[in-house]
């Protein structure tokens, strides 16, 4: 699945978490984590959808967050599961979802590019947009707030394969998707860039 499909999934499954458990979410940590498990795209000697697609894995790098942070954890490990057991399960496979404890691969192998990943990904991006927009939450991205400079991680995972087709090629059916991301992880980060500026100059 493309990162517009891992953001809308990530969106929508951890804020029914925070909903269902009464808790607040920090946006830009819940793209953070919807998008976390391709970082391995990026460590040297790292199968990409290896031991950071592991379901084993981030249970037990999620055992000490919850023991501190409790059911506030709870979106932000859903958003970082859902990455792997719906995502990347249903597009694309060889998910190693098991390791350590085996290598085997799983998933249902559906092409990154088919009609069918593109249809579900702009259906998916339709629905969390609809809901940023009903919840408000897509204002509140606009506007200033500590943890702003995390997108910037978001930010590239949809900047980099839109206008260098690193670390894929992006369909031209989901270049608008790509292009709403961008826009939407930008503003935020200009918002804090604008203001730590401010703040320096009065220096």
């Amino acid at each position: 699945m493309y990162a517009v499909g891992h953001f809308a999934l990530g969106y929508l499954t951890g804020k029914l978490a925070a909903k269902s458990l009464d808790v607040n979410i920090n946006l830009p940590l819940l793209f953070l984590a919807s998008v976390f498990p391709d970082i391995d795209i990026l460590i040297p000697g790292l199968v990409h959808r290896g031991p950071l697609h592991s379901v084993i894995l981030f249970c037990l790098v999620f055992l000490p967050i919850f023991a501190i942070y409790k059911k506030r954890a709870a979106p932000y490990f859903v958003a970082v599961i859902q990455h792997i057991i719906i995502g990347d399960y249903l597009i694309g496979g060889n998910l190693q979802l098991l390791w350590p404890l085996t290598t085997n691969t799983y998933g249902f192998h559906v092409g990154i590019a088919s009609l069918t990943n593109i249809a579900l990904e702009w259906s998916l991006f339709l629905i969390s947009m609809t809901f940023m927009i009903k919840t408000k939450d897509i204002f509140f991205l606009f506007k200033h707030h500590p943890s702003n400079m995390i997108l910037a991680i978001p930010l590239l995972t949809v900047l980099l394969p839109t206008l260098i087709s690193f670390p894929l090629y992006v369909p031209l059916a989901l270049l608008i998707p790509h292009i709403v991301y961008l826009i939407l992880f930008t503003i935020p980060i200009i918002v804090d860039l604008k203001l730590m500026f401010r703040k320096t100059e009065k220096l």
